[in-house]
């Protein structure tokens, strides 16, 4: 039986340094599942060129990795700058709505425009503002509708357009802007599998996006990015109205206190197992390596904890768009994954809760999976909720075989753990189409001769049809 290369699955990000069909191709034979279109960064001519590279490489390959759209979401940013600023501490800035002179300066204070006029209604004295993904702290000491003065807490230097972050603040942002939407409609174009919605708070928004996709056609599913504390606050509402969670580090570690990160991330990655839901752990797992060829040790020891959490996906962000190692990057995802997975004692997880009888027998298919030699578990999915729950039973070391006549389920199940999808046509006789599975394993040597498969199955038994679990040895 082939050894999977790691039963945790990885998400590349793509831009300058894998955007040619060489590097796309090398990205999808060397592991990668899922492709993420950052919209923060990218064009709509772009999508549409990448999109259809990706698809046409992936169906020559016979190994299509799902590609996720990320829209940009509600962000507040300052204004355009010529020339960067350097602050002082405990020197004055006031942030206001409307585009300023180069310099931007009156009377001693620097005027920095923002890009939200309705950002004096949430703010109060003694409220910190945080500039450029945290690097600039600010704290506020008067505010009105025309300005908001803040005291600057360190020295620093501001550059152009940078992210504005807002700790414990509530904002009237909508969770889905205009430019979401036009994005959106491109990605439902070229038929995008996942959407994953930046700053999600709630389990509306969720439903807002979800039926802006469903009124333009699209059965995509949704990511819900877990970025700062409403959202934590709101999580299990959170995982029960989307498809997956992103447990999205970068903004999330500005938004709550960076002690708290490592319990959030463990506390969502466990909720995530218990419904049965996805879950990717994102950002800096490998950010030293966009300049060195090597990482951290630390960042080593970070991603082998996702692994060991249970993270269905870890996902590479600047590493693999504009790292100048982004192959040595999803190598050593590779490498570690692969071992820790092979360092942890088999056995299944107790947290998912199971009620269907059928999603209950997975659990001794999994099982026998993981205490035979040479086995592996098959399954037959039109909803894709069966290849789920057995990806979050964590079976490791058993290999697990998805099959599905549905286009574009067979992508979708790249993201889940463990899972080995497959298209392939249903016969109304199970029998016939275990069959074919089989034949098609063979023929593509995931199996050979001797080989044991586990499968959940309708069979048909005194003139009705009952689920049964069955071995089947390959011939």
């Amino acid at each position: 039986m082939k050894k999977l290369k790691r039963q945790t699955k990885v998400i590349a990000t793509i831009g300058p340094a894998t955007e040619s069909e060489e590097n796309l191709e090398r990205l999808i034979t060397e592991g990668v599942d899922m492709c993420r279109l950052n919209m923060a960064h990218a064009d709509h001519d772009w999508v549409r060129e990448i999109s259809t590279k990706i698809r046409i490489i992936g169906k020559r390959l016979n190994r299509e990795p799902a590609i996720m759209m990320d829209v940009k979401g509600p962000e507040i940013r300052t204004g355009y700058l010529q020339n960067e600023i350097k602050l002082k501490k405990e020197g004055l800035i006031d942030l206001v709505f409307e585009p300023q002179p180069e310099p931007p300066i009156l009377e001693g204070v620097w005027q920095i425009e923002v890009n939200y006029d309705k950002l004096s209604d949430h703010i109060k004295v003694g409220d910190t503002v945080l500039l450029d993904n945290g690097l600039i702290p600010l704290s506020v000491i008067k505010s009105s509708p025309d300005q908001i003065r803040c005291q600057i807490l360190q020295d620093s230097i501001l550059k152009s357009r940078r992210h504005v972050n807002l700790p414990g603040i509530e904002t009237g942002l909508p969770s889905l802007t205009e430019k979401d939407r036009r994005d959106s409609i491109v990605g439902i174009e070229c038929k995008h599998d996942y959407f994953a919605l930046s700053f999600t708070r709630d389990a509306d928004s969720i439903d807002l996006f979800r039926s802006f996709l469903h009124e333009n056609g699209s059965d995509a599913q949704i990511i819900a990015k877990l970025e700062d504390q409403k959202g934590v606050s709101n999580i299990d509402e959170i995982i029960s109205a989307s498809d997956a969670i992103m447990i999205a580090r970068g903004d999330l570690g500005i938004e709550c206190a960076l002690e708290e990160l490592p319990i959030i991330q463990r506390k969502t990655v466990g909720a995530c197992l218990a419904s049965g839901k996805p879950v990717i752990v994102a950002t800096h797992l490998l950010e030293s390596m966009i300049e060195s060829p090597v990482p951290t040790r630390a960042e080593v020891s970070d991603v082998a904890n996702a692994v060991n959490e249970g993270a269905d996906s870890l996902m590479l962000s600047g590493e693999t768009t504009t790292g100048k190692y982004p192959f040595q990057s999803l190598d050593m995802l590779n490498r570690i994954a692969s071992k820790i997975e092979s360092e942890i004692t088999p056995g299944l997880s107790e947290e998912l809760r199971l009620f269907r009888p059928k999603a209950k027998m997975l659990r001794s298919a999994a099982m026998l999976a993981m205490k035979m030699k040479n086995s592996a578990v098959l399954v037959f999915t039109r909803s894709g909720d069966l290849a789920a729950k057995l990806g979050a039973l964590r079976p490791n070391g058993a290999p697990l075989f998805a099959f599905t006549d549905i286009d574009g389920l067979h992508r979708r199940l790249r993201l889940i753990w463990g899972i080995e999808p497959f298209l392939m046509n249903f016969s109304e006789d199970p029998e016939i189409t275990i069959k074919n599975a089989i034949d098609k394993l063979v023929k593509e040597q995931w199996v050979e001769s001797g080989d044991q498969l586990i499968t959940v199955t309708n069979v048909f038994a005194g003139g009705k049809v009952v689920e049964s679990i069955q071995l089947r040895e390959v011939e």
